[in-house]
């Protein structure tokens, strides 16, 4: 290797890797900004402009596409030695390139004429004839891997399987730039664009997915996607998508709260004075559902809590932190599997459908609460109402939730009456409902559900409203002196 080609927006680390390039024997072509700094820091270049014996245009936009860069980089060595012999043209065996961000700038809202600007032409281009190229070009797009190129040069060269090990994240980064320019030039004059390109990255497989005979993996670097176990085994498809549903519910709270979730359902969720007080409410909602499920906690847990947990079957427990205590007991069970709580990432949603896919937004949306029953909830019923509510958002349609203020007393989820769901929320209740209340995540089409709990012992409802018999329900609550609220808001849940 004689030649790197060195032009980066992101100087990052950009002094340090040249400089190390150079007591390498490298000769190294820059330009512009980058050109700047290695002039600062005393590094030998060669102007870009001076090699290929054209000036720069057009106020930087015609600088690098020039055939004697990239016949650089796309000259088969031994194959097109001859031709590049005849134009005057060297091989460039390193490229170290990163490009105008355009991704940071388009989040400014800057208008289309300044935001063009930030299209970078000459990056892509360079990047993909490297990569293109790599069996004889080692293309670098990223900071992170200046060491990689330089601890392998040391050690006398760049192996085939990093070479190609570039290309594909070169590959991958342009790729992702041009997705960000489509997107948002899509999304200028409407909601959602035309044509939606997603990248996710971090991909990894999964022993199976659904089910043992379906093969899976998970992509991406942050939030719960990113989540590795600090302990136990390795995540399952079905643990993401459990931990994700619990996770969501559990940043519904403040105060000191506990979600228990079995497929995709909660099954268990309280609050407590203590976390110990809201991990025993939430599992006694429904012991028997709890047994291998999935617990969300968002205060730290201490070796109560462990000791709590490690009593029974779990699969999965998330949570801030640990204490020391804490991890040295949960070892015992060292298959279950314990992460910390990410940031929250929230994005909109995409669910694959057969020849495409679903993309959903949820805006903020601000809920109305009004009470159109003659008699006014307590605050006592209210704040039970609230929780049930929250968990309402979080939980299968069509769902019923029984609560008071501390926790949830029967769920029942994911059926196609409204009815079967009070009934099974009833059923499932291991403590007793008078004065309880019920949350519906979508309105009641007939008074026979209010009837149903009202029977069951709550004196309290919220649901969304809007059903042509709203008029009805209304009388039906009267007339079972129960307090009712209308959010104006429909949770359904798919």
């Amino acid at each position: 290797m004689t030649t790197a080609l060195l032009s980066v927006w992101d100087k990052t680390g950009i002094v340090s890797f040249a400089r190390s390039l150079h007591e390498l024997g490298i000769s190294i072509l820059s330009s512009g900004g980058t050109g700047k700094a290695l002039a600062e820091a005393g590094i030998p270049f060669t102007e870009v402009s001076k090699y290929t014996g054209s000036p720069e245009m057009m106020d930087g936009r015609v600088k690098t596409l020039h055939p004697k860069i990239h016949g650089g980089l796309l000259g088969r060595r031994g194959v097109d030695d001859a031709v590049m012999a005849k134009h005057g043209i060297g091989g460039i065996d390193i490229l170290c390139v990163n490009l105008y961000p355009f991704e940071m700038m388009a989040e400014k809202n800057l208008p289309l004429s300044e935001l063009v600007e930030y299209i970078d032409i000459g990056g892509p281009a360079m990047i993909r004839a490297a990569a293109k190229n790599f069996k004889d070009v080692a293309v670098i797009c990223d900071p992170s891997d200046y060491s990689l190129i330089t601890d392998a040069l040391a050690k006398g060269g760049i192996s085939d399987a990093e070479r190609l090990s570039l290309a594909k994240k070169a590959f991958s980064r342009t790729a992702a730039y041009d997705a960000a320019i489509s997107n948002h030039l899509y999304g200028i004059d409407s909601l959602f664009p035309e044509v939606l390109t997603v990248q996710f990255r971090g991909g990894r497989p999964l022993r199976y997915g659904e089910n043992p005979h379906q093969q899976a993996a998970v992509f991406g670097t942050i939030g719960i996607a990113g989540a590795i176990p600090i302990q136990g085994k390795p995540m399952s498809y079905n643990n993401y998508l459990d931990l994700n549903a619990a996770v969501g519910l559990l940043r519904e709270f403040d105060d000191t709260a506990c979600i228990i979730v079995k497929h995709n359902n909660p099954c268990g969720v309280a609050t407590g004075r203590t976390l110990l007080d809201a991990y025993i409410s939430a599992r006694d909602v429904d012991p028997v559902s709890a047994y291998g499920s999935v617990i969300a906690m968002n205060r730290e847990i201490g070796s109560d809590v462990a000791e709590a947990i490690c009593s029974t079957f779990v699969e999965v427990v998330i949570a801030p932190s640990y204490s020391e205590d804490a991890l040295r007991m949960m070892k015992v069970k060292e298959n279950m599997r314990l992460l910390t709580l990410p940031a929250p990432h929230l994005a909109d949603e995409i669910r694959s459908i057969d020849g495409g896919m679903l993309y959903m937004r949820t805006p903020p949306y601000r809920e109305h609460w009004e009470v159109v029953s003659e008699r006014e909830p307590t605050a006592t019923e209210l704040e039970a109402m609230r929780l049930a509510w929250r968990v309402c958002k979080h939980t299968k349609s069509n769902t019923i939730i029984f609560a008071d203020k501390k926790e949830t007393l029967g769920i029942g989820a994911g059926q196609m009456s409204r009815v079967d769901a009070a009934k099974i929320a009833i059923e499932k209740a291991n403590k007793p409902l008078k004065g309880s209340v019920v949350a519906s995540d979508a309105f009641l089409p007939f008074p026979d559900t209010l009837e149903v709990a009202a029977d069951a012992g709550a004196t309290a409802l919220v649901q969304p409203g809007g059903s042509i018999r709203d008029a009805e329900v209304i009388e039906a609550a009267n007339k079972r002196n129960m307090a009712m609220i209308f959010t104006g808001v429909r949770y359904f849940r798919h």
